[in-house]
């Protein structure tokens, strides 16, 4: 394991970055947004300060989160998946082994840790879901998809771990499409009925529509929608059913639902909230051509959409779907957001940008390359002023702060 210290680097301890948490897949309400401020909003030539990098976590595609001082990642070697908890100066706290490494094209680790009082969630790519003590990398439960009649998909389980209050949501597919487990234990609190679907690669959100707590999911067989405390189907949209690939997760905001896909079926689709209670309904307001992301994501700002489209990227209005402007940049990969700018990580060559968010014009205020080879699926995080980027075998942690 290679360690480079480039920069004086700050506390480890336990709450040194509790208030701008990176915890889960997609950030702390899984919308692809850092609460990160005081940000460069411009980079060096050669990119921002590089903190340490570590080259030896194995491959895979999983993201990172950051929480309780500590950044925790997982990778496929000799055979196995193992989750990695490293310190904030990259020195390793923990590593524990989950399941078998993930064969499936293309191989790989793929879910993304999911940290919530002490404790660590993932899945692996053949569904085996965990719970490990944050403090030590202990096995606390297990459960697996198989149990509730599901199966990974054709790619393998993806999906990260959802918590909400005291459940941890996963998407087993089948006629128990969705499971609810009690975090602490596993026990099963509540299945899904009514609804057979065959799982994705998204992972679900919860959110509050007209004081209702939802979580919605995409599935093979498109969007569908559960209350939150007893997992009844409320509704489900047929959109991009029997698609190839459904990957990205969908994202909430101020009553409305997009979705987007660029695999086979391209584009995207904004749906309405309405009704409450047992009446809440989902109508369908536009779709879209202009806005097709394959694994890359896209976040919702002040009322428009930006993120991956094609080889490329895009902003449309959320409203409306009217495209607004779009850039090459650094072609297709993933993004979040943090203080107001978008940074992006290409899928080739290790390529990462900051670029403005702004309907007016996308533009490019840095950029600079890792070292890895293959594709990459891993998004980027930002957390407590750093950059965090994997790339195949490489963790990179890079300060973004302005002081």
């Amino acid at each position: 394991m290679l360690l480079i210290a480039a920069a004086p680097l700050l506390s480890s301890g336990p709450s040194a970055q509790s208030a701008r948490d990176w915890p889960s897949w997609r950030g702390p309400n899984r919308d692809g947004k850092s609460l990160d401020s005081g940000l460069l909003k411009e980079w060096p030539d050669d990119g921002p300060l590089l903190l340490w990098t570590v080259d030896s976590i194995g491959r895979g595609f999983s993201s990172v989160a950051v929480a309780d001082g500590a950044v925790y990642t997982t990778g496929d070697f000799d055979g196995r998946l193992f989750i990695f908890a490293f310190d904030l100066n990259g020195n390793l706290k923990w590593k524990a082994d989950h399941d078998k490494a993930c064969t499936l094209n293309p191989p790989g680790s793929r879910s993304t840790p999911t940290i919530s009082d002490g404790l660590l969630y993932i899945i692996s790519g053949y569904g085996l879901v965990g719970c490990y003590d944050i403090r030590n990398g202990k096995p606390v439960w297990t459960r697996s998809v198989a149990e509730f009649g599901g199966a990974p998909p054709d790619a393998g389980c993806a999906e990260s771990v959802l918590i909400y209050n005291n459940l941890a949501i996963i998407t087993p597919g089948g006629d128990k499409c969705l499971a609810a487990l009690n975090k602490a234990d596993g026990s099963t609190v509540w299945t899904t009925a009514g609804y057979r679907a065959q799982a994705q690669y998204a992972s679900p959100i919860a959110f509050v529509h007209q004081g209702l707590p939802l979580i919605v999911t995409g599935t093979k067989e498109g969007l569908v929608c559960v209350r939150a405390d007893d997992g009844k189907i409320l509704w489900s949209n047929p959109w991009c059913a029997g698609n190839t690939f459904n990957c990205t997760t969908p994202v909430y905001a101020d009553g409305y639902l997009f979705w987007s896909n660029g695999s086979r079926i391209k584009g995207g689709i904004c749906l309405k909230l309405e009704g409450s209670g047992t009446n809440a309904a989902a109508r369908e307001v536009w779709t879209t051509s202009d806005f097709a992301s394959f694994h890359g994501g896209y976040v919702i700002h002040d009322g428009f959409i930006y993120g991956n489209h094609a080889n490329g990227w895009a902003c449309i209005d959320v409203k409306t779907g009217v495209l607004k402007t779009q850039a090459r940049a650094i072609g297709r990969g993933s993004l979040c957001f943090a203080d107001g700018m978008l940074y992006l990580f290409g899928e080739r060559a290790g390529v990462a940008a900051l670029m403005t968010c702004s309907p007016e014009a996308l533009q490019i205020k840095g950029q600079f390359s890792v070292k890895g080879t293959g594709p990459s699926y891993a998004h980027p995080v930002v957390a407590g002023g750093r950059l965090y980027l994997r790339y195949e075998n490489n963790l990179y942690c890079y300060r973004v702060s302005a002081n």
